[in-house]
């Protein structure tokens, strides 16, 4: 089935979030999830705007690439800030469905760049 919606999204995680879907081969969410019951993902043109809200003068932050095929069903596409589609993760996001992470780096305008796939 295809769709208009990207295949991959976007997971902002701490240095701590990182290193315990690394270490245990899953992650269940960070507060925020678990408070509104799914894992907040962001499509590579929201994710700056989602730092910049969420994550602002934190440091030590790392970006996952989430497969979102892989997820199927679990993924909901859901009406969110300002009206925009975001992706929810009704589901634990198991690191098998992430295809790249790395340090969250920003390119010289400012936005978040994003982990290198394949």
């Amino acid at each position: 089935m295809t769709h208009p919606y990207p295949t991959t999204a976007y997971k902002v995680l701490t240095a701590d979030q990182m290193a315990a879907l690394e270490q245990e081969g899953v992650f269940t969410g960070a507060p925020v999830d678990k408070a509104d019951g799914y894992i907040h993902l962001s499509t590579a043109g929201q994710l700056t705007e989602t730092v910049d809200k969420h994550f602002a003068g934190q440091s030590d932050l790392h970006i996952a690439a989430v497969d979102l095929e892989a997820m199927g069903e679990a993924v909901k596409w859901e009406e969110s800030r300002g009206g925009q589609l975001f992706p929810h993760l009704y589901a634990n996001l198991p690191l098998s469905a992430v295809v790249a992470y790395s340090p969250m780096r920003r390119e010289d305008d400012g936005m978040v760049r994003l982990p290198v796939t394949g």
